[in-house]
């Protein structure tokens, strides 16, 4: 299997498959707003930029699940994303990444994966590289900056 039979709703609303990324090297992100690690916000966006014309996206998911850091309407999110960030990057709507109401795409990477002590996904900027079939390579802990991200990206493009 892979992540192309999901699909989730952009933060415009639109109904998006991921099958409209199939052939691209993905890096599938859990994001907040107000998170001590939001600044990767704008590292997620240069890592976008600078491999983009080589069949590169990175997919922001915003969530609310880790300490109340994604409040904010699908508009207030979209505005600091793109206001204070610079982000160009396709935005999803607020999802969960975890529990009985956890996006399929998200519970579907987090059995592909393993986490420290457990699969569950534990904080905002969880990360998940999927290769150009789609398929779930490796998961990144918060704490890991887009930057460290960018040889694994390189080898798959």
């Amino acid at each position: 299997m892979s992540v192309y039979p999901f699909s989730a709703r952009l933060i415009t609303g639109e109904e998006t498959s991921l099958a409209q990324y199939e052939g691209k090297v993905m890096l599938i992100v859990n994001t907040a707003t107000k998170c001590g690690f939001t600044p990767q916000l704008k590292e997620l966006q240069r890592l976008y930029e600078q491999f983009k014309d080589e069949g590169f996206v990175v997919l922001g998911f915003p969530c609310n699940q880790f300490g109340n850091q994604e409040p904010g309407t699908k508009e207030e999110i979209a505005e600091v994303c793109l206001a204070q960030y610079e982000v160009q990057f396709p935005l999803f709507q607020k999802i969960d990444v975890k529990g009985p109401k956890a996006h399929p795409l998200f519970t579907y990477m987090t059995k592909q994966t393993k986490g420290i002590f457990t699969n569950h996904i534990k904080w905002n900027f969880t990360k998940f590289l999927i290769d150009r079939n789609g398929k779930v390579v490796k998961r990144y802990a918060p704490i890991t900056k887009p930057e460290k991200i960018k040889a694994d990206i390189k080898k798959l493009l």
